[in-house]
């Protein structure tokens, strides 16, 4: 008895088994059918978004660009124009002999380089544009900054002087050197009044070389304020109020906030105001052309006037090309130099 109950259950559990894998087999053979309706009905969608990923992103990116160029396309059009074009031209000229009208005739390869250095009117330019810069460029980013921080205080009618100190924004390079043409002048000019009327003898302000370059520089000095005034006034004023109290409760007097506060703050633009003086001084000619026009013997004569008077005065436009490049690389190293050491001492925090 014992045996057969032994076999009917053996028998049953076979019949389990069996079942139980037809009906796995069932399921197996079932999922790929499953799988493939379910794609057809849509219930997996993934795979086919996978799919269509790479083409769709390349597709909206290469739209998203070509967007993105057509409202650059003005303004690259100007650039090419209105600078890279002529500075191609310029370091193309530098190698050529160029007449006057703009003809090129003759390659003469790095002649005209090899010239600038035994020029000694051009070594003589050189070092008058240097002089040029420290005096304007330390003068210019002093005055400007005592008198926004004057402009910044909370006074009684300080608007009217926040008017008057950016005046000589409005002001054109020919009005201001025209204005300070009648304040240098010899007999007339109110300087030369003024000194007289203390005692002192009068000075030739644009006919001495030892005056006309420091002239220059005033008037230069003089137009620049406005800019740069307005620059550090803004920059100031974006300085957070609550040190200034908080250092104020802790018995911080008007000079160690302004040196422990407002200078290390506004170091960022101090920064941009050195960079943007330091180009605009190398770059000057107006009040220049203007006043002295590269005189007394020279003592003018910086180098963007040197390169005026040898392209259109003299006609020798390889020679002035190669000029040109030679202040563009100087500038550009003196940038770099200014990024370089005095980025470090800004503080952006």
């Amino acid at each position: 008895m014992q045996e057969k109950k032994h076999s009917q259950g053996s028998n049953q559990s076979l019949k389990k088994g069996t079942s139980s894998s037809t009906v796995l087999t069932k399921v197996t053979h079932a999922r790929p059918k499953n799988s493939d309706s379910a794609n057809k009905d849509g219930i997996r969608p993934t795979q086919s978004r996978q799919n269509k990923q790479p083409g769709s992103r390349y597709h909206s990116q290469s739209r998203l660009f070509m967007s993105g160029m057509v409202y650059l396309l003005p303004a690259l059009v100007l650039l090419g124009v209105f600078l890279f074009y002529p500075m191609a031209k310029t370091l193309y000229f530098s190698f050529f002999e160029v007449s006057g009208g703009g003809q090129v005739q003759e390659f003469v390869g790095l002649k005209h380089y090899r010239e600038l250095l035994h020029s000694t009117e051009f070594i003589k330019s050189m070092k008058a544009t240097l002089l040029f810069v420290l005096y304007t460029v330390p003068a210019e980013i002093i005055i400007s900054l005592f008198l926004a921080t004057i402009a910044s205080e909370k006074l009684k009618g300080i608007g009217f002087f926040r008017t008057i100190f950016s005046s000589t924004l409005g002001v054109s390079v020919a009005a201001g050197a025209t204005i300070f043409l009648f304040l240098f002048h010899p007999s007339l000019g109110v300087l030369n009044v003024i000194l007289e009327t203390i005692g002192i003898n009068p000075i030739e302000w644009l006919t001495n070389s030892k005056w006309a370059l420091f002239s220059v520089a005033m008037t230069t000095v003089w137009m620049h304020i406005g800019i740069n005034f307005i620059i550090l006034l803004a920059g100031i004023q974006n300085i957070d109020q609550e040190l200034y109290e908080s250092a104020q409760i802790d018995g911080a007097g008007y000079w160690a906030r302004l040196f422990k506060i407002t200078i290390p703050l506004l170091s960022p633009v101090l920064f941009f105001v050195t960079i943007i003086a330091v180009i605009g001084a190398f770059q000057t000619f107006g009040q220049i052309d203007i006043l002295t026009g590269g005189g007394p013997a020279g003592a003018t004569n910086i180098i963007v006037y040197s390169i005026y008077q040898n392209a259109f005065s003299y006609g020798n436009f390889g020679f002035a090309s190669a000029q040109a490049i030679v202040l563009f690389v100087l500038i550009l190293i003196v940038t770099v130099v200014q990024f370089y050491f005095g980025e470090k001492k800004v503080h952006y925090q």
